[in-house]
């Protein structure tokens, strides 16, 4: 049965590490086309991209709520509850997205405060945002499918559209950019087609895969207010996670740039080792998501908690390679972002730090995948919650006594480790103590 339960984990992770590896094609050939253009430019798509990635990474439940839901119909057998939860996160995707576009001006202004934006920037950065908020149903709905197609079992059609949008986007940047010299417009031009290419991709994939579902599409049973409320609740419980997640990101990157701007540069640089991270052990956590799922909806709790106790083993397995790889090649890894010799030097001070950071990081993530595919959305998000606290206590408690830029430094990364730490740990004790009825 282990080799059976290996051989699905692996069919689903493969596929979605290939697709999150392909995600920062966006950004970099953003960056790569305004590389010729001004300094400005340059900064203001970056500052843009973070401003974006910090809004969208709070409707990450529209991705996770779906997938946990839908895979459990899935394992059920239930068809219609599987066309339901996807009408019903397209149809949030669908509102949250006219909202944010709405009070583009309110969020732009906060964003702008939130992020030091200089006010010089303003102007780029405010035309780039403007344009690209208009992608915002478009992103949102692509969460949705996304997150629907992940609790189908089904992550070949996640990475299809990855492999198209990043196309897509190469392509109609590249036209706008350097065919009509369109500048910073021209790159938001070329993100907001390519998502409206991916939407685009994703209902023609579902209507030749899932056409049959939608003979089962009862108007009265979707808007249920039972079903709704019970979708409501999982959404804004791991909204409400997701919430404390940017908080201890922003801390983190705004107490960077409080220090100094070399700071702030180096910890922009070491976030990417976590983002590497990420890509690889999110991959099985996202296996863990449908299969959890899946076998919860079967009632099969045996291989529910084989599927639980592989997935970790995967993950562990990735993070101590992970591991290895910075011990051995950090260093290396430092001049793929900076030729700047004094930054590469002043940021291998931390790279012990990167060490540690995938075997204290990867449990979190992998019981995050876990508790995704048992709807365990309160759990997730009270031991978030905790992890917070624990965060906050340690940089303040710790940070009384070490005041120097380096020991300031040190102190957020212990704190980060913490957070991490924390959020893994009290998953484990509240599953021990819950088994597989967790809520």
């Amino acid at each position: 049965m282990k080799k059976k339960l290996n051989r699905e984990i692996l069919v689903l992770a493969i596929p979605n590490i290939i697709s999150n590896i392909s995600v920062p094609l966006i950004s970099s050939v953003d960056t790569a086309l305004m590389g010729n253009s001004s300094k400005e430019q340059l900064a203001a798509i970056g500052v843009g991209g973070m401003l974006f990635n910090f809004l969208y990474w709070n409707f990450g439940f529209l991705r996770m709520g779906t997938t946990g839901m839908t895979a459990q119909a899935y394992g059920a057998g239930e068809r219609v509850s599987q066309v339901y939860h996807l009408g019903r996160a397209l149809l949030l995707a669908i509102v949250f997205g006219s909202l944010l576009w709405a009070f583009q001006l309110p969020l732009q202004r906060l964003g702008f405060y939130l992020m030091n934006v200089e006010a010089v920037q303003q102007p780029m950065v405010g035309a780039y945002f403007e344009i690209r908020i208009m992608a915002a149903p478009l992103t949102l709905s692509l969460m949705a499918m996304m997150g629907w197609f992940f609790g189908m079992q089904n992550a070949y059609f996640p990475l299809f559209l990855t492999i198209i949008i990043n196309i897509a986007n190469i392509f109609f940047s590249s036209l706008f950019v350097i065919g009509y010299d369109m500048g910073i417009a021209g790159v938001a031009w070329g993100t907001v087609i390519a998502q409206g290419v991916g939407v685009l991709g994703a209902f023609v994939l579902f209507l030749v895969r899932y056409c049959g579902l939608i003979r089962l599409f009862d108007r009265i049973a979707f808007w249920s207010k039972r079903a709704f409320r019970g979708f409501f609740e999982i959404n804004s419980d791991i909204f409400l996670r997701t919430f404390c997640l940017t908080i201890a990101f922003g801390f983190f990157y705004s107490q960077s740039g409080a220090v100094s701007l070399e700071l702030l540069a180096i910890n922009t640089i070491l976030l990417q080792f976590l983002n590497w991270m990420s890509f690889g052990v999110d991959g099985f956590a996202y296996a863990a998501e449908s299969l959890v799922g899946k076998y919860k909806g079967k009632k099969d709790r045996v291989s529910l908690s084989l599927v639980i106790q592989q997935s970790m083993y995967w993950g562990m397995g990735l993070a101590l390679l992970y591991s290895i790889v910075y011990l051995v090649g950090g260093e290396l890894l430092l001049g793929i972002f900076t030729d700047e010799a004094p930054l590469i030097d002043a940021a291998q001070s931390y790279l012990w730090w990167m060490v540690l950071l995938p075997i204290i990081g990867t449990p979190c993530y992998i019981w995050d995948g876990i508790f995704v595919g048992l709807t365990a959305s309160k759990s997730m998000r009270n031991s978030m919650f905790v992890a917070l606290i624990a965060y906050f206590g340690v940089y303040y408690g710790v940070g009384s006594y070490w005041n120097s830029e380096k020991e300031v430094a040190n102190l957020l990364w212990l704190a980060m480790l913490m957070f991490l730490a924390v959020r893994g740990f009290v998953q484990y004790w509240m599953y021990r103590a819950n088994g597989l009825d967790i809520k």
